[in-house]
């Protein structure tokens, strides 16, 4: 491994796009701590302690900890990834935008572009309501409100859209997905943290060195079966026959087509997530005493309710989103009319229903997986009191980015002749000018 670290910067355009990466993530995390101007920021944190369970804390945690500090950045890519679920969730209810997804990559370039413009309609939509929600908190440090709420405005919609500006910097220059980049270090940047505060918590004997070092195997065990899930594959093996294409013959090969275990990636849990905080949101907001405020009750972490329903949203949004994003009747079609087939499965309808009926029973475990990875940190938390920060969401976006990232990394070395990270060299290393 520690050769294939030396090759990376044996590489200039891998060294370049790494640099490039570092820089524009140096420009993201001090945007990250800069406030935006006539906010009580001390206000504003004391009232954030108490929204750790709510659709607030949940958005803080995706942006590094800038909402509960009201930097500029304090959108951060949220909204440009709201944007992005709105347009993959329209191709299946408006034919526009279904067509656009079949046109290729005019298609694509015509969604992005919609997407931006969502972008900054959401952005601004957001700003507006923080602005109000600041200033009804009391954590104006301004005396003209008009000119705090276009102040506040101006500084979160511009913060929002220069974040997804170094997000696509990062993908079309850089290394990795920008955008998930930049989730990944808002993410990683409160582990520190919390690493420390379970140290002091250790000196002070409030937690033993027992179920200290219990917490620390169940996160290596974490970790280690969420990148096998996440690399887990079903293969479906394809056909392809000879076919003339004037003198040449073309096809005549067997290739496979991967379905992976979870398709749906995290998204369900952050629909989930986003949807069964919302007794606890709004019950933040209400007296005390009322009807909500029992029903807020049921969804608290600490019960079994908020598990059994937490589970139940978590199944449920990995066949759906799995059936947004994947459709076997075009697969079927597109191998119908390459010529491929699965052995011993008819071209066309039958082909369909195969492919939808293997993804519907490989579905199960990547959902049964998502289920267990997110309801984990709350039964940890149960028994070792310390704060759990390698759990659900952020552990399966922190382990996905960077897997991602080293497998981009792997094919740049691959193209130049190099090793990858686990392999010992077998060449002499050489530079490429």
């Amino acid at each position: 491994m520690a050769r294939g670290l030396q090759n990376i910067f044996d590489v200039p355009e891998l060294k370049r796009k790494l640099w490039f990466t570092f820089i524009i993530v140096v420009i993201y995390r001090i945007g990250g701590h800069i406030t935006t101007p006539g906010i009580d920021v001390s206000r504003l944190i004391e009232w954030f302690g108490q929204q750790q369970n709510t659709i607030f804390g949940l958005m803080d945690m995706f942006v590094g900890g800038g909402l509960q500090r009201a930097t500029i950045f304090a959108l951060g890519i949220m909204p440009y990834i709201s944007s992005s679920i709105i347009f993959q969730l329209l191709p299946p209810v408006f034919p526009y935008f279904e067509k656009l997804q079949k046109e290729g990559e005019e298609g694509r370039k015509k969604i992005n572009q919609y997407t931006r413009y969502g972008t900054v309609v959401l952005s601004f939509i957001q700003s507006v309501g923080i602005a109000t929600f600041l200033q009804g908190l009391g954590a104006v440090s301004m005396s003209n409100l008009w000119l705090f709420r276009m102040t506040t405005v101006v500084s979160l919609t511009t913060g929002a859209v220069l974040v997804m500006w170094l997000g696509e910097q990062i993908t079309e220059r850089g290394i990795g997905n920008g955008m998930s980049l930049l989730i990944f270090f808002g993410i990683v940047d409160r582990f520190p943290g919390a690493v420390l505060q379970s140290i002091e918590m250790l000196r002070n004997d409030v937690i033993g060195i027992i179920p200290m070092l219990l917490l620390v195997a169940v996160m290596v065990a974490v970790v280690a079966g969420v990148i096998v899930m996440t690399l887990a594959t079903r293969k479906i093996p394809i056909q392809i026959p000879k076919r003339m294409v004037g003198r040449r013959v073309l096809g005549g090969q067997q290739t496979h087509l991967p379905l992976r275990i979870n398709s749906a990636g995290v998204m369900p849990i952050i629909f989930a997530q986003s949807i069964i905080v919302v007794p606890a949101t709004l019950s933040s907001f209400i007296a005390p005493g009322t009807w909500l405020e029992d029903l807020a009750g049921y969804f608290n972490p600490q019960t079994n309710s908020y598990v059994f329903f937490y589970s139940l949203l978590i199944v449920f949004f990995t066949y759906f989103y799995t059936a947004v994003i994947f459709n076997p009747v075009d697969l079927a079609e597109n191998f119908k009319r390459q010529g491929g087939f699965i052995p011993g499965i008819r071209p066309g309808a039958r082909t369909a229903e195969y492919i939808d009926k293997v993804l519907t029973r490989i579905t199960l475990p990547g959902a049964i997986f998502l289920v267990a990875i997110a309801v984990l940190p709350i039964y940890m938390l149960r028994i070792i009191n310390v704060p759990f920060y390698f759990g659900g969401t952020s552990l399966l976006i922190v382990v996905g980015v960077a897997l991602d990232t080293i497998q981009q990394m792997e094919s740049h070395l691959l193209m130049r002749h190099y090793d990858g990270f686990m392999k010992k060299s077998r060449v002499p290393s050489r530079r490429f000018m």
